[in-house]
C-alpha cells in the first residue's frame, strides 16, 4: 500500500499501476479508489492513479472536518502529483472529483493535460443534492453485503434499470466495510456535519467561475440519462460555455455511470486522445 503525507501533515492513501499517459482518477464525495475497479481492466495501456480523499477509504480522518471541502482536497490532489514528480496528467472526475477537477483548472491549469467530468457540472440539481443528503454521514443498515446488495439494486432500479444483482454486490464491498457488527461506512460520517456547515456559512465556490477555467483544456462530460444531480439544461449552458467541450450521455444510468459502458469508455478515449 502507498501512502503520502501532506503538507498539514495528513497521511493520505493512494494507488499508481500501469504506464503510458498518466491519469488522476478522483472519485465521488463518500466514495473512495476502489470506485474504479469496473474501469480499470479497459485502461490497462494507461497509468492509472487514484487517491482516496482525506477522510475516506484508507486515508487518515481530519480532526477539523472543515477541511473536508473542494479546495482543501484540489490542493491534496496537487501534492499527491509533486510527491510523484508528474508536471502533468489528464484527470478523470466522478461526481465531488469533477468538481475538484474544475478547482484544479482555476489553480493550476498548467498541471492538467485533459479532463473527464463524470455526471458533474458547475450546478448540483436540487433533487440529487437532497437525495445525498439522505445518506450522507448515515450507517447503513444492511448487515452484509448481500443484503446492501439487494437495497441496492431496489432504490437504484428506477435509474439503473437492469443491473444485475451481481453488480450491486461488487459496488457494496466498494462502498461498505465488513464488521463483527455488520457493514460499516468506509469514510468519516463528519463529512456529513462538513457539507451541512459550509453550507450554511456561504463556503460554496462559484463553480462555474471554475468550469471557464476548462476551456482551452480538452474537457469530456459523461452524464447518465436518468441522472439527477447534472441536468440537462446544465450540460447545455456547459456546452455554450467551453465550444470545444464533448459529451455523451449513458442510458439506462442515473448518478453515476460506472465508467465500463461502451459510451463512456469512448468519451474517454476521444478526450485522452485530444490531450
Amino acid at each position: 500500500m502507498a501512502f503520502f503525507t501532506t503538507s498539514d501533515d495528513r497521511r493520505l492513501y493512494y494507488t499508481d499501476t500501469g504506464s503510458g499517459i498518466p491519469v488522476l482518477c478522483l472519485a465521488g464525495l463518500t466514495r473512495n479508489s476502489r470506485d474504479f475497479s469496473f474501469l480499470a481492466p479497459h485502461i490497462t495501456d494507461l497509468r492509472m492513479i487514484t487517491m482516496d480523499y482525506r477522510g475516506r477509504g484508507q486515508s487518515e480522518f481530519d480532526p477539523d472536518f472543515m477541511n473536508y471541502n473542494v479546495l482543501r482536497e484540489s490542493h491534496d490532489a496537487i501534492e499527491l502529483l509533486d510527491h510523484l514528480g508528474l508536471d502533468r496528467v489528464a484527470v478523470l472526475g466522478t461526481s465531488r472529483g469533477g468538481l475538484i477537477a474544475m478547482a484544479l483548472a482555476a489553480s493550476h491549469p498548467e498541471r492538467l493535460s485533459a479532463v473527464v467530468l463524470t455526471d458533474v457540472g458547475p450546478v448540483i440539481e436540487t433533487s440529487g443534492m437532497a437525495k445525498i443528503m439522505e445518506y450522507v454521514g448515515r450507517q447503513p443498515v444492511a448487515k452484509t453485503y448481500d443484503e446492501a446488495a439487494q437495497t441496492l439494486q431496489q432504490v437504484m432500479e428506477p435509474q439503473f434499470p437492469g443491473v444485475p444483482l451481481s453488480r450491486w454486490r461488487q459496488q457494496a464491498e466498494v462502498q461498505y466495510e465488513q464488521t463483527e457488527d455488520g457493514l460499516a461506512l468506509r469514510y468519516d460520517p463528519a463529512l456529513r456535519k462538513a457539507l451541512l456547515d459550509q453550507a450554511a456559512a456561504g463556503a460554496i465556490p462559484d463553480m462555474w467561475m471554475f468550469f471557464e477555467a476548462l476551456r482551452d483544456i480538452p474537457t469530456g462530460v459523461i452524464r447518465g440519462v436518468n441522472s439527477d444531480v447534472l441536468g440537462k439544461d446544465t450540460l447545455t449552458e456547459m456546452h455554450k460555455r467551453h465550444p470545444g467541450l464533448i459529451s455523451v450521455e449513458v442510458p439506462d444510468r442515473g448518478h453515476v455511470p460506472f465508467l465500463d459502458e461502451p459510451q463512456s469508455l469512448d468519451l474517454i478515449r476521444k478526450v485522452l486522445d485530444a490531450a
